[in-house]
């Protein structure tokens, strides 16, 4: 399986790359649905190069662990050889530490809308194992039960209509195979829940934006992060989606959660 790094459909949005109120405004909202597909692809674009970085600094490094978590839920290890999904794959970082496991002699597809993205994540795995491919999650250029496995970390909220993304990602999946979601969640000590959001809603925007060099990328995030369902609504929305069997698990006092479903 081999695709060329081609981003379907409008290729940029000029408010998604405003700085200041503006910016702000057009992130809140994307966070709410408005004008969400055209504003997640040209912000993830614009911090492409700062992408990685920014990850695992603003997560303390969590987020390799909760990667790796994730990744054993896959249960990769059932079918080593066969073909994964890697769903808005940003910069591979998720397919790129599945080819490198132990055992494992498949292939995986890392798909995403913002080409930019894929492009500074080439070269973390040879592409005999780890191909980018340039797609929407609501049109994956795969057939119908077609692949072995799928896994989305941190970008499933960034999917402009989610129940239509979840059926799709049914649809490419064998019987049998697992779709893991790895999301950021709110947490629900009170304690946790008010020292999570001043660092999510003060700390994490300045820190990105000065780095980033992006006005309003990670004032996005916390709020796209609020408006996203909770960890049961999710699992609903998994089986409605027409997915057999959801179980999910929060990480580190509920920053996180893991949902795990079965076609």
């Amino acid at each position: 399986m081999r695709s060329t790094l081609q981003a379907p459909g409008p290729a940029r949005d000029n408010r998604a790359g405003a700085r200041g109120d503006a910016g702000i405004e057009t992130a809140a909202q994307a966070a709410d649905g408005t004008g969400k597909r055209e504003y997640v692809q040209q912000m993830f674009s614009d911090i492409a190069p700062r992408y990685d970085l920014l990850n695992h600094v603003l997560s303390m490094n969590i987020d390799k662990r909760w990667r790796k978590q994730a990744l054993r839920q896959l249960a990769w290890t059932a079918r080593p050889t066969g073909t994964y999904l890697d769903l808005c794959a940003g910069t591979l970082d998720v397919g790129a530490t599945l080819v490198r496991q132990a055992g494992f002699q498949g292939f995986v597809a890392g798909a995403d809308f913002a080409v930019p993205m894929l492009q500074h994540g080439a070269g973390k795995a040879p592409a005999s194992v780890l191909a980018p491919v340039g797609a929407d999650a609501l049109a994956l250029p795969f057939g119908n039960a077609t692949l072995d496995g799928a896994i989305v970390a941190f970008g499933i909220r960034n999917v402009a209509d989610l129940d239509a993304g979840l059926r799709e990602v049914r649809r490419v999946l064998r019987p049998g195979a697992r779709f893991v979601i790895l999301e950021f969640s709110t947490p629900r000590y009170a304690l946790v829940r008010l020292l999570y959001h001043a660092y999510f809603h003060n700390v994490l925007p300045l820190i990105g934006r000065i780095v980033s060099g992006h006005g309003s990328a990670y004032t996005y995030l916390p709020l796209s992060v609020a408006k996203f369902p909770t960890e049961d609504a999710l699992a609903n929305r998994l089986r409605g989606a027409g997915f057999s069997t959801v179980s999910w698990e929060r990480l580190t006092f509920g920053i996180a959660a893991i949902h795990v479903a079965t076609v």
